[in-house]
């Protein structure tokens, strides 16, 4: 027993779920940033140079985009969404996140809610809503939890899956 009159598992336990909120606290953080169009809160979500170096840091992967490494590139491409919507809006679900260590993985569905021009003939642009899948990798620093890896994949819906003849 503790001296607090709990357990080791249970204050195991308890530090667990505070890790657990404090990552799902900084992914919170990340998706209001971005609809705020809060550029350097959106940067501060991601392990910076101090962290990790670029080999081994910030990786973005969003549909239809080449990997982005290290946090120049990965702030540019939120930049170029930002510039590209008129609004957005994340409702995210499904969310379930594991703390192993000083590494965390949070999984969710990100049903966006933006707003941008229409293309030539009338569909919507790639950045105008839909319903990504993500997965968010975050590791610990000593400035709280940092995101180390976002990777988005878009949700199929009928009929996307098909061939067309």
């Amino acid at each position: 027993m503790a001296g607090d009159g709990r357990s080791v598992g249970d204050r195991a336990s308890a530090e667990a779920e505070l890790d657990r909120l404090a990552v799902l606290a900084a992914n919170q953080a990340l998706y209001e940033a971005l609809e705020n169009g809060d550029l350097e809160a959106v940067e501060n979500a991601w392990l910076g140079p101090e962290d990790a170096d670029d080999k081994h840091g910030a990786v973005c992967v969003h549909p239809g985009w080449p990997v982005l490494r290290g946090r120049a590139q990965v702030t540019r491409s939120y930049m170029l969404i930002m510039a590209n919507t008129e609004y957005i809006q994340f409702f995210l679900t499904d969310v379930e996140c594991e703390v192993q260590g000083d590494t965390a993985l949070l999984t969710c569905t990100e049903n966006i809610l933006s707003g941008g021009e229409a293309e030539e003939e009338g569909e919507l642009g790639p950045l105008v809503g839909g319903k990504v899948v993500s997965t968010n990798l975050f590791r610990r620093t000593p400035d709280g939890w940092k995101l180390w890896s976002h990777h988005g994949s878009p949700v199929l819906t009928s009929g996307d899956d098909e061939d067309e003849e």
